[in-house]
């Protein structure tokens, strides 16, 4: 199995695991249909297929998002998340740092297969 097969199927699961992990997030609607989209790209990249737009697109967002989301201290938002030490969200600042890490995800798994995209 190539090594991009492999990357692509772990990813599909992660974001997998990360959709089933928004359904209590207070919108959830929104994130998870954010790693839906996340997951199908890591399918279609699995079969070889690499959209330019679409593909483009969702990298743009993502990274756009990951900036406006961005915590004002992750070095803060960390020691946060390791002093609650569990899961559940307690400030707003928290959820945000999540979501723009969880963004950034997205775009750096996805940025392999522009480059591919934009190279054929």
């Amino acid at each position: 199995m190539k090594f991009s097969k492999i990357f692509y199927s772990i990813w599909a699961v992660l974001f997998g695991l990360f959709a089933f992990w928004q359904i209590n997030d207070p919108d959830p609607e929104v994130w998870v249909s954010i790693y839906v989209v996340a997951i199908i790209f890591c399918l279609l990249a699995i079969r070889g297929i690499f959209p330019k737009i679409p593909l483009t697109i969702l990298v743009a967002v993502c990274l756009i998002g990951a900036i406006y989301f961005w915590p004002d201290s992750v070095s803060g938002w960390i020691g946060q998340e390791v002093e609650q030490g569990d899961l559940t969200m307690k400030t707003p600042e928290m959820e945000e740092g999540r979501e723009s890490f969880g963004l950034l995800i997205i775009a750096l798994v996805n940025i392999p297969g522009l480059i591919k995209a934009w190279r054929s």
